[in-house]
């Protein structure tokens, strides 16, 4: 019987990653395959083999790639995220067919690590089913390490540069794809010029963050943060309640105006990678004018999180991976998608006006135990953008997918270690 693990990569993160990591699975006697769908990705594959062009409209997409896993005996199947409709479709047809599906997504643990899991992600991780006593069990059964974080977090620059250049691809050189339409709505034009502007703009907008980050620390008045998300995430489409960005901040901003002390601010900071194709500043701005908190409401734009959050008496987000960063600081959450960190030992299910007058904290003692089971399973340390954060995740990761099983696999347990579970 042939054991020969045949991999089919579909859409990557933007960049080299899934080719340098397709070539080293060859090394490991792999045979790799790669399904493009415009001409972004026909250049990020660069000389790998067996790259297949999908030209057609993407009703077709089912029936071609059906034929694919059959033709090319294909085991394994390679995705980056799994809610774009490609990504949905191709995870049904391999649970059917009863393949490996191997997810990356960006690290739940951000900024110093990627996720990698199999079958589903975010909302659809296996996550989702394991309660935090189990986890405290398998914690307490296994002899794991804690991977070590990168050096330095050095991946921001280097995510809008590829961002940009693989949208730049699209707009020029598709003619070869005539029929591609991206999963986001945003027209891919519109999207190229925003990276693009993004990228330009950065030294400027740093200043500009610096400065607004400096005049509320120096206020000196209590505040609480809405931690914002791109409004096309996956994590935001398909697990939220919210049809827009627009839904959570009238429902923030109020929760806030009614409940919140008289004296306490609002800041609510957008994601790093925010490229200005929804209007926050001006949305904010009305909605806090209509509440009558104009002047205790303020807008901050993207930056890293630590020295705004650190002095925050709470956070409230839809079900961004920030929302980590707030547990891991023993600040008190309100979250209001579904997410991975949804467990009741730390998430607050407070009415927000509740919240924002006296919010819970969170059990900072289960926190620590899950954020270790996660490190030990799911966080690979690394990134998809820049070189050392490539190589670090490659060293990783071959071994974790040649694996018969995925990371969070009970490990077989002895009676002698099943009896140091004391919780």
């Amino acid at each position: 019987m042939d054991s020969t693990r045949n991999f089919l990569f579909l859409q990557g993160p933007h960049g080299p990653f899934f080719a340098q990591l397709a070539k080293m699975l060859v090394a490991a006697g792999a045979n790799v395959h790669r399904v493009g769908f415009n001409a972004g990705d026909r250049v990020f594959w660069g000389r790998m083999p067996n790259y297949i062009a999908f030209r057609a409209a993407r009703d077709a997409w089912p029936e071609r790639l059906c034929a694919i896993l059959r033709d090319r005996a294909i085991t394994d199947i390679v995705i980056y995220g799994d809610t774009r409709p490609i990504h949905a479709t191709a995870v049904a047809q391999a649970k059917a067919a009863g393949l490996r599906i191997h997810v990356f997504e960006e690290g739940y643990l951000r900024p110093y690590w990627v996720t990698y899991e199999r079958d589903g992600s975010n909302g659809h991780s296996a996550l989702m089913d394991i309660p935090l006593p189990e986890m405290r069990a398998r914690l307490a059964a296994g002899t794991t390490d804690i991977p070590p974080p990168p050096s330095h977090w050095g991946d921001m620059r280097q995510h809008i540069f590829y961002g940009a250049l693989y949208h730049w691809f699209v707009m020029f050189w598709n003619r070869g794809y005539p029929q591609f339409k991206p999963h986001r709505a945003l027209p891919i034009h519109r999207e190229a010029l925003l990276y693009s502007k993004r990228l330009c703009l950065m030294p400027f907008l740093a200043l500009s963050r610096i400065y607004a980050t400096y005049k509320i620390k120096k206020a000196g008045y209590p505040y609480h943060i809405a931690l914002l998300q791109l409004e096309h995430d996956a994590s935001f489409q398909a697990h939220s309640p919210f049809d827009d960005m627009h839904g959570f901040l009238a429902l923030v901003i109020d929760g806030f105006a009614r409940g919140a002390p008289a004296h306490h601010h609002l800041v609510i900071k957008a994601h790093p990678l925010e490229s200005g194709q929804s209007p926050l500043r001006k949305m904010i701005r009305k909605l806090a004018q209509e509440h009558g908190v104009a002047k205790r409401v303020h807008y901050l734009r993207g930056g890293k999180l630590a020295g705004i959050l650190a002095q925050a008496r709470s956070a409230v987000t839809v079900n961004s991976t920030a929302g980590q960063q707030a547990l891991w600081r023993g600040i008190p959450l309100r979250a209001f998608g579904t997410s991975i960190y949804e467990k009741p030992e730390f998430v607050s299910t407070q009415p927000l006006p509740a919240f924002f007058a006296h919010p819970m904290r969170p059990d900072a003692e289960a926190y620590r135990d899950y954020r270790q089971f996660l490190l030990q399973t799911s966080q690979v340390p690394g990134g998809f953008y820049s070189s050392k954060g490539r190589d670090q995740l490659k060293r990783q990761l071959v071994d974790k997918m040649l694996a018969p099983q995925g990371p969070y696999a009970r490990a077989p347990q002895s009676k002698a270690r099943t009896m140091k579970v004391v919780r």
